[in-house]
């Protein structure tokens, strides 16, 4: 029987998982290529021989998503995986219209075959869309594990954007080992928060090799999901994140509805800023989809030290950059901070930007008048340090997860605003991992 040959949709994460855990290895199948968007830069290379098995000893080519017609007809593919994340449920029937008008499958691929079994309880921390505090929350749940005395692993979803064979494991104890990496803003911004607060963590591009290691070293592994994605281990407790901000998104976006019908606890994140009728449409939808969920409510409070020097100045807010682009919101934290502390005006970056910079509002224009922290390389952090410094303001204002002032140098002041995950009433996630 003659293989299926396949085509694997992606942006250098889930794609990779699903191919290392359905098709290497696998004689039924031979993937012919990957495609690639939403990241810069992660096209026209190769998932390496080293990591492809066997089966592949030249490893396997990564084409831009753009082509994907042109690869189904060039291979005679008879089917194509869908493998991202963070996108509309029209947007990927419009994917599947495409595939199917050229003749191939259009296929999507479920939880259990892709879902690793862990040796040690695993707490999944999930989201319906990018952007809703999952990050926040999973701090929280980390300390709440600690103080029980229990030794924690964080294994961040994947960001592998640079050589894959290096990336194949990474562990990231200490502030020193994102240098080690070569680690981009966005892989920072997930993973030095961990870092500060005494949580190893791992990443990469082989998931159960990473496991394994970080297995070794941990009580409890708690998975940090990425953008709206399932999680990549079959999860004890499964807690996923929605945002009163974006009412509606939390059934209308792939494969964050998945994760909501999964849940075992929900939180619903920014009940202090959002609007009552909003809260109240994700609460009916958490309602007739998963009404055995256990659901919290919390807030995100912005801490922002000198705040005082906010008021009646013209401000240039940056947001974290993933959650301004693909995950479409128009404000963040900063603009809150802004709107709080009496900013006079949000100065608009755009007749400011340079390079990569300008390509990204160019390809995301509703981000509008907000600066997304871009970094996926030496030459994105450039250009937004250059924009950064050319942009006419009295002051900045940094609402990502680090402090951009790290890794770029400012010439004008700058405030950073933080948040942490507050818990609204009962039950609270120390309850609820009581239990677990």
């Amino acid at each position: 029987m003659a293989k299926r040959k396949v085509i694997i949709m992606g942006a250098a994460g889930r794609d990779f998982h699903n191919f290392n855990t359905v098709f290497r290895d696998n004689e039924d199948y031979e993937v012919v290529a990957f495609t690639a968007t939403q990241i810069p830069n992660i096209d026209d290379r190769k998932y390496p021989a080293e990591l492809a098995g066997k089966l592949y000893p030249n490893g396997i080519p990564i084409e831009p998503e753009e082509k994907l017609v042109e690869l189904i007809k060039k291979f005679d593919a008879d089917e194509v995986v869908f493998a991202y994340s963070d996108i509309p449920h029209e947007g990927v029937m419009h994917k599947a219209s495409i595939v199917n008008a050229a003749g191939a499958d259009f296929k999507l691929i479920g939880t259990r075959d892709t879902m690793i079994k862990s040796t040690k309880p695993v707490v999944s921390i999930c989201a319906i869309r990018t952007g809703c505090g999952k990050s926040q929350t999973t701090r929280k749940v980390a300390e709440t594990l600690i103080a029980k005395g229990k030794k924690v692993a964080a294994i961040r979803h994947p960001m592998p954007y640079g050589d894959l064979v290096k990336q194949r494991v990474q562990r990231f104890a200490s502030l020193d080992d994102l240098d080690k990496h070569e680690c981009t803003i966005e892989e920072r911004e997930e993973y030095e928060p961990h870092i500060v607060k005494g949580v190893i963590v791992f990443a990469g591009v082989d998931y159960e090799a990473i496991l394994r290691e970080a297995e070794k070293e941990a009580d409890v592994i708690l998975w940090d999901g990425g953008n709206n994605d399932t999680p990549f281990y079959k999860s004890d407790l499964e807690i996923v994140v929605v945002d009163p901000h974006r009412p509606g998104h939390e059934v209308s976006y792939y494969p964050g509805e998945t994760n909501l019908r999964r849940a075992d606890v929900i939180v619903i994140n920014k009940i202090d800023t959002a609007d009552e009728e909003d809260i109240l449409t994700v609460r009916d939808s958490i309602r007739e989809i998963n009404p055995d969920a256990i659901v919290i409510e919390g807030a995100s409070p912005l801490f922002v030290d000198d705040w005082a020097q906010i008021r009646d100045k013209k401000v240039l807010v940056i947001e974290d950059g993933p959650t301004l682009t693909h995950g479409e919101m128009q404000y963040g934290a900063g603009v809150m901070a802004a709107l709080k502390y009496g900013a006079a005006e949000l100065v608009d970056p755009r007749p400011y930007t340079v390079g990569t910079i300008t390509e990204t509002f160019e390809k995301y224009p509703e981000i509008g008048e907000l600066l997304p922290a871009m970094g996926y390389g030496d030459q994105q952090v450039k250009d937004l340090e250059v924009t950064i410094n050319k942009t006419e303001c009295d002051l900045v204002i940094i609402a990502t997860p680090i402090d951009l002032r790290r890794i770029v140098n400012i010439n004008k002041p700058a405030l950073r605003v933080t948040y942490e995950l507050e818990e609204i009433g009962k039950p609270k996630l120390a309850d609820v991992l009581e239990k677990f």
